[in-house]
């Protein structure tokens, strides 16, 4: 069996199977360099696997590519939202030596949490 990657478009007589002139392809030389970029260590095995992978949501996105979309309007929701938050409402607020009730520690009514950055 080969490993020729066949696609299916919508034909005059309903779907037919057909390769692009064209498929974005992915090297391992491509995943090392996203890895070391992500500051990522990987395996040889995963290197190989994330290849495959990859290389098969390029392929699938080869696919969507031919769906002809010239008659969908553009959008940046799938439904049609006016706003998906809640409005703004005065509420009691909890008290500065509540909040601080459990804290391991504190100084001068603040949180004081170790340091994360560099």
């Amino acid at each position: 069996m080969s490993d020729t990657k066949w696609f299916l478009r919508q034909g005059v007589n309903g779907y037919e199977r057909f390769q692009p002139e064209y498929l974005m392809k992915i090297t391992q030389e491509d995943i090392r360099h996203v890895a070391k970029l992500a500051r990522l260590e990987l395996s040889e095995e995963a290197i190989e696997a994330f290849h495959d992978q990859l290389g098969d949501i390029l392929s699938y996105m080869e696919t969507l590519n031919q769906v002809d979309t010239r008659q969908v309007v553009p959008t940046a929701h799938a439904i049609d939202l006016t706003n998906a938050l809640r409005g703004d409402e005065k509420k009691p607020h909890l008290e500065p030596s509540k909040a601080l009730e459990n804290a391991p520690l504190q100084d001068d009514g603040a949180f004081i949490v170790p340091k994360v950055v560099g």
